[in-house]
């Protein structure tokens, strides 16, 4: 899944507006503040995720070892990004270039530049998607809900920015969330409503993840695949000036 391409530009091109305002996705380790470090507990499936780590974290302390799970972890040749909340909960973003976007390897429609990575407590990029022009807007995504921690509500959010010179987002997209059981939550967003030139957030959806990820528990679906969605391809209107940073999955603040 997601797009490779040969050569990409850098950050510091005047292709990309540099954003007045980032939404942060996690929080840094210089944020945790009055957080204990918990020697006897570990995130939930831990080493299965570090598995598709970049580098291997530093385990000769307690205190190193979460740091570095509080700052962020490289994933899959940096198309994801894992860490955890204050509450050792996991949390993780998928990049664009982890995305399938349709005509996303033509050129003509879509650029590919490099970004720094602000959220990142080392010097770091990450591979965005900017929509050049399109009449057919349609990005999908999917992620296996067992890495999840279980018995947690989770929100499912685009991270985008739309430039100040986009065009054609009069009418609105379509957002779809497919649950493991295939249960379906959607919704439709106007973005021409929304704030320009900074990283702002689309939700999706959310639901609540198993107490035991290998089956059902009544209403909660069981641990799979989920897929998710932003599309809007009836209109007609060719579309500008969207800026694709990912799709963050991560624990829901106020449920």
């Amino acid at each position: 899944m997601g797009t490779n391409l040969s050569k990409v530009e850098e950050s510091n091109s005047n292709q990309i507006e540099q954003p007045r305002k980032t939404v942060p996705s996690h929080e840094s380790a210089n944020d945790q503040v009055g957080k204990t470090h918990v020697s006897d507990k570990l995130p939930h499936k831990l080493d299965e995720t570090l598995k598709d780590a970049e580098k291997q974290i530093d385990r000769s302390s307690s205190e190193k070892m979460y740091d570095q799970l509080y700052s962020g972890i490289y994933l899959k040749q940096k198309r994801q990004k894992y860490w955890v909340d204050k509450s050792l909960r996991n949390c993780f973003m998928l990049y664009a270039n982890d995305l399938k976007i349709t005509w996303g390897e033509d050129r003509r429609y879509w650029h590919w530049p490099l970004l720094k990575d602000q959220e990142s407590s080392e010097v770091s990029t990450f591979q965005a998607a900017e929509l050049l022009a399109v009449c057919w807007l349609e990005i999908h995504g999917k992620f296996e809900t067992f890495k999840l921690s279980p018995g947690t509500r989770y929100e499912v959010v685009f991270v985008v920015m739309i430039k100040d010179k986009a065009l054609g987002w009069n009418i609105p997209v379509n957002l779809r969330l497919t649950l493991p059981d295939k249960t379906i939550q959607q919704h439709k967003e106007t973005l021409m409503e929304k704030q320009r030139g900074r990283w702002i957030e689309i939700p999706v959806g959310d639901f609540v993840t198993c107490p035991h990820q290998n089956m059902s528990n009544g209403s909660i679906p069981p641990a799979g695949d989920m897929e998710f969605s932003m599309y809007e391809f009836e209109g007609g209107l060719w579309k500008t000036g969207l800026v694709i940073k990912g799709v963050c999955i991560r624990p829901k603040i106020n449920p």
